[in-house]
């Protein structure tokens, strides 16, 4: 690798604002905040919003759509339909 044209590549913390998880990476994102791990040393630390312990298709939790109200709606903004078959 040349010197001098890549970006500084260290430990981060990570951690999940929804749930308190954290991890323990390396990256090249930069951070004034900071935390000290298990380990004893003290690492730059970065908030995201979404991890996987937090994010519905890792969860599991998936959030369930009004579909009959979605229908509903359609009805009485564009009419129902006139029941006799396809011509």
């Amino acid at each position: 690798m040349k010197p001098g044209i890549h970006p500084d590549y260290h430990p981060v913390v990570f951690k999940d604002n929804s749930t308190g998880d954290a991890f323990l990476t390396r990256s090249t994102i930069n951070s004034e905040r900071t935390i000290e791990w298990t380990d004893g040393n003290t690492y730059p630390l970065v908030l995201v919003d979404i991890s996987s312990w937090s994010h519905p298709f890792w969860t599991g939790t998936r959030r369930v759509m009004d579909t009959a109200g979605q229908v509903e709606k359609f009805h009485r903004r564009y009419g129902q339909r006139k029941s006799g078959g396809a011509r």
